[in-house]
């Protein structure tokens, strides 16, 4: 009975540490041209599970990201310019961003993780930054309905 319950302990601690082993990591980079055009994020919707990492990849300088919008008890975020940034996605739903000397021109991005739980928070965001999106408001558009 003790080496049962032994070796279910250790089972048990082997699946522990092999859950972080399916954490994927994704890059997204920060471009001046992409196949969408001028001052992108590419991939701009990008479709993860929680646990994964997205790394923010400044491919061409004068770029940054800062969280539009994010699930709840997430803390928002800003890059420094021109440096990697590194976003754990801890909780289920959407992250909204943005490169913000480049908002004008729709630089956006969305993460989705599992379900698109706070979608309301997410298109309030977007409603009250459409105003400066002055260039690739199409764009910007058909990024809000990639969400799934």
């Amino acid at each position: 009975m003790k080496k049962t319950l032994t070796a279910l302990a250790a089972s048990a601690a082997l699946l522990m540490l092999a859950n972080p082993a399916h954490a994927a990591e994704h890059v997204v980079k920060m471009l001046n041209n992409g196949k969408e055009g001028g001052m992108v994020f590419e991939p701009a919707y990008l479709k993860v599970d929680v646990g994964d990492t997205v790394i923010f990849e400044p491919t061409n300088s004068g770029h940054q990201v800062r969280s539009l919008a994010v699930p709840e008890g997430i803390t928002p975020w800003k890059s420094e310019l021109d440096k990697p940034f590194t976003l754990k996605v801890d909780k289920e739903g959407l992250y909204f961003y943005d490169c913000p000397p480049h908002l004008m021109m729709a630089m956006i991005g969305i993460i989705q993780a599992g379900k698109a739980t706070n979608r309301e928070a997410v298109e309030k965001a977007f409603k009250a930054n459409r105003g400066r999106m002055m260039m690739n408001g199409k764009r910007a558009d058909k990024l809000l309905e990639a969400i799934q």
